[in-house]
């Protein structure tokens, strides 16, 4: 009985099989769910609220949008504003916004809402990273339910890329206070689950404006940060996509590999020694610069980033706007590092804290580093940190000597003028220039400035600047949408697709 019962299931599924269409029939089989893997857990969900670059990871796109969309060439596109127009000087700026766009909450989205979500990040207790961006606006007027005019107080060409970051999202007034744990966007995705320190789940929210063009159904997102571990799942079949993978020793694996594909691209990304200028006797620039003189910049890149990166001299990188070559500033020397430090009074070794996050650049640097500095008589006592201590210790309590970061961001240059940043770095010849820059309406000359200001902070040894990373994205095969190259940190879920 069970084996005529096995047979005329088998005969029926044949009959279906062979009844339907071709496009039915792949429409049964297609998947339409994806498994996506990050280095770090973000600590929250809110980017309005933390500096976490994880948290842009998961939520940027997705489930919180903003007026643009930054796309992986760098070029902008309409996402929540269908078009702008900005006066000659870069200083008034006008978004006509897409009409008939709700949040998951059953809000809906106008002027109104952009006005809100920006004069909250401008706001005097605003914990925006990107404050200054939002505190240059002056006036925002919503003309009409789907025009808001922005008016900056200094020129400002960067605006429109800024707006399209991820401190930039619009939230929804009666929501906004907890987004870091259960965000409401406008986006084609919801938070379903968030199991801390493993993985969450995004579902594809039905009351998306234009829900037939997202794909992908549910994406699981897992959390690993050990670059072994990384490698061990995309081999086992337990990622389908991993960008900014720790592959480099296993690449070769993987292009030989015909279940993967593999892209390495380019970044705006800086990875540096930070270095707290306000604790003895950091605060003595020689001190600072011997830092920087007993580092092998390319050693490093060979040694830790297995040659994927750019070594760098400032914190400025090759392909940005006015970029000058400082490599040769404070350039790997160490017996003028070991001079240096004797004219700083520095006699004994020099015992210094080096706290390292768990991404695999830091750890590995952090061997890497610790035996140059050794080599000039400087003990750098390595700490290994998870993110959420290395963000309550290191950046909001500056409680370090030295630690190895990647800032990620592309338009972050400002940061040396932020007063209170987590690298205590405070220059009134800085802050000046800064400022003339922010005020300076003509290209040429801005990235005049732009360069004088890269001199400035490699020549004050700010921290030693090691290299600008080269991205590796290691996806199955099938998978289209996988962005090469990556301006900002963002997975944009509703452009990828099983092939």
């Amino acid at each position: 009985m069970i084996r005529r019962r096995t047979a005329l299931t088998a005969s029926l599924g044949a009959t279906l099989a062979a009844t339907l269409s071709p496009s039915a029939a792949l429409a049964q089989t297609r998947k339409d769910t994806l498994t996506l893997a990050m280095t770090l857990e973000p600590p929250g969900l809110d980017p309005t609220a933390g500096a976490a670059s994880a948290i842009a990871e998961v939520v940027q796109y997705n489930v919180l949008e903003t007026l643009v969309k930054i796309r992986a060439d760098s070029s902008i596109a309409p996402l929540l504003a269908q078009s702008w127009t900005v006066t000659p000087d870069n200083k008034t700026w006008a978004f006509k916004l897409r009409p008939d766009v709700k949040f998951h909450n059953g809000e809906p989205f106008s002027a109104a809402t952009v006005k809100y979500a920006f004069e909250r990040a401008a706001a005097a207790d605003s914990p925006n990273k990107d404050k200054p961006v939002f505190a240059n606006i002056v006036n925002i007027s919503a003309t009409d339910a789907l025009t808001v005019v922005i008016t900056l107080k200094n020129t400002n060409p960067d605006f429109l890329f800024q707006v399209g970051q991820a401190t930039a999202v619009i939230v929804e007034p009666k929501s906004a206070a907890g987004n870091a744990t259960q965000p409401v966007g406008t986006g084609p995705y919801r938070l379903d689950s968030w199991a801390k320190g493993s993985h969450l789940v995004l579902a594809r929210w039905d009351g998306f404006r234009d829900t037939k063009a997202v794909a992908l159904r549910r994406v699981t997102i897992r959390f690993i940060s050990d670059g072994a571990a990384q490698v061990a799942a995309l081999l086992a079949g337990d990622v389908d996509l991993f960008p900014r993978v720790s592959a480099a020793r296993t690449l070769a694996q993987f292009r030989a590999d015909k279940r993967f594909q593999v892209l390495v691209g380019g970044s705006r990304a800086k990875t540096i020694v930070a270095i707290n200028n306000k604790k003895k006797p950091l605060d003595d620039v020689r001190v600072r610069r011997a830092i920087s003189m007993a580092i092998n910049r390319q050693q490093v890149v060979d040694g830790v980033a297995e040659g994927f990166g750019t070594p760098i001299g400032s914190f400025y990188v090759p392909g940005a706007p006015g970029y000058v070559d400082l490599t040769a500033v404070n350039a790997y020397n160490p017996e003028q590092a070991r001079a240096l430090l004797k004219e700083a009074g520095i006699t004994a070794p020099l015992e210094l804290s080096l706290k390292l996050p768990p991404t695999p650049y830091a750890r590995q640097g952090g061997e890497v580093i610790a035996a140059m500095l050794a080599k000039v008589g400087i003990v750098a006592k390595q700490e290994s940190v998870e993110w959420a201590q290395w963000l309550s210790g290191v950046y909001s309590q500056k409680a370090y000597d030295l630690t190895i970061i990647s800032h990620v961001e592309p338009l972050d240059f400002g940061n040396f003028a932020r007063p209170g940043y987590y690298w205590n770095y405070d220059s009134a010849k800085f802050n000046a220039l800064w400022a003339r820059i922010n005020s300076t309406a003509d290209t040429a000359q801005r990235l005049k400035l732009l360069a004088e200001a890269q001199r400035l902070v490699a020549d004050d040894a700010v921290a030693a600047y090691l290299y600008q990373p080269t991205w590796i994205t290691v996806a199955k095969a099938g998978l289209k949408g996988v962005w090469k190259d990556m301006p900002i940190f963002a997975n944009d879920l509703a452009a990828l697709s099983w092939g």
